[in-house]
Formats: structure tokens, C-alpha cells, sequence
């Protein structure tokens, strides 16, 4: 598949195949991420790649509930706010039940590390696609960076102090009809083009 087409079908998937990912597609699709633009070409990037049902669980289980204990507010921004609502109802699994989610943490005090970490995270969702496989930007960690369990947990995994995580990406063989990510390519409504 050609970078157009990977890039212009890329779609979000939320249900995935209980079957794992082979090692090299995983492999590739992080070479993807560490291969993205940096400022100053800073690379610190710092990639989790977590297969490991049990800690998926567990992360799920963290996650739950953090949200759980706040509170929605009007205006708030609709993702988190279904976080929040689905977490109070006890039935929220923010990775959606993929085999594999990359997360990416960088330095907390650098001034790039939600930038960089998004350009490593659209790197590996374009070649996630490339490779038949389906993804979806998890923004929920992000929210969580400075919770006290995420924190011990990914410390354990070999977070440094200095670093917090700015995002993640499940991904897996989509639960489809064909077992292919869903290709059709989204209209655009919004992101204004002014050529000067």
C-alpha cells in the first residue's frame, strides 16, 4: 500500500479479534513511531509495548477507576467526558479490548512531548493500516499521567521520574465481515485549508 492510501484510509477501529499480533508486524509498526519527526530531533520518545493480557487488564481496571472518582462538567471535552460516565457505570475499557497497545510517554518538563508523541503515534497508526491491521489513538492515559497507580505501574515497566505518558495506540485484527480495518475513506467537514 502506497503512503497516500495508507494515510487517506486510515480509520479508527474499536473492536478487535482476540488473536494476538505477530512479533514482526509489531516490530515494524513501532519502527514506524521511532522513526517519526522530533523537535530538535530529540528522540526521547519512550515506547511501552504491552501484549500481556493480565496487565492490559489491570491497566483497564486503573483507568476505570480513576475516572470513576471525577466529575463531568458542561463544556467539558466529549471524550472525557464519556470516560468519566462510562467509569461510573463500571463497564469501561478504554483500549477496546485490543491485543496490543503502544504507549508513549516522554519528558514531562519538555516542551514537545505531546507533539512528538503524536507524530510517533500517527506514524505507527499509518502503518498499522499498512499492514491490515486496525488502530485507535488512545488519549485516555494522557489524562491520567499523573495518577499515582499508572504511575507506580509504568515505573515498574522502566518510566523514568522525568517522564509521563502523552498517548497510546491499541491495535489488533479488526472484528470485521473481512477481517480488514474499515477503509472507507471519512469526508472531511472541518480543517480549513487558506492558501496564501
Amino acid at each position: 500500500m502506497d503512503a497516500e492510501k495508507a494515510i487517506l484510509t486510515r480509520r479508527s477501529t474499536r473492536r478487535f479479534l482476540n488473536k494476538p499480533i505477530e512479533k514482526q508486524i509489531i516490530d515494524k509498526i513501532v519502527e514506524a513511531g521511532r522513526y517519526a519527526p522530533s523537535g530538535g530531533n530529540n528522540q526521547t520518545n519512550h515506547f511501552f509495548v504491552i501484549t500481556d493480557q493480565k496487565v492490559l487488564e489491570k491497566l483497564a481496571d486503573i483507568a476505570q477507576n480513576a475516572f470513576s472518582q471525577m466529575e463531568t462538567y458542561e463544556g467539558m471535552y466529549r471524550s472525557l467526558m464519556t470516560s468519566i460516565t462510562l467509569s461510573k457505570q463500571g463497564n469501561y475499557l478504554f483500549h477496546y479490548g485490543a491485543p496490543c497497545l503502544i504507549v508513549v510517554a516522554n519528558k514531562k518538563d519538555y516542551g514537545n512531548n505531546m507533539a512528538d508523541t503524536a507524530c510517533a503515534l500517527e506514524n505507527m497508526m499509518v502503518m498499522t493500516n499498512a499492514c491490515d491491521l486496525g488502530s485507535c489513538y488512545i488519549n485516555q492515559l494522557k489524562w491520567l499521567n499523573e495518577d499515582e497507580q499508572i504511575l507506580k505501574l509504568f515505573r515498574s515497566f522502566g518510566l523514568k521520574e522525568d517522564e509521563r505518558i502523552y498517548g497510546a495506540v491499541s491495535l489488533g485484527y479488526p472484528d470485521s465481515e473481512d477481517g480488514l480495518p474499515n477503509r472507507k475513506q471519512a469526508e472531511i467537514k472541518g480543517n480549513q485549508v487558506t492558501y496564501i
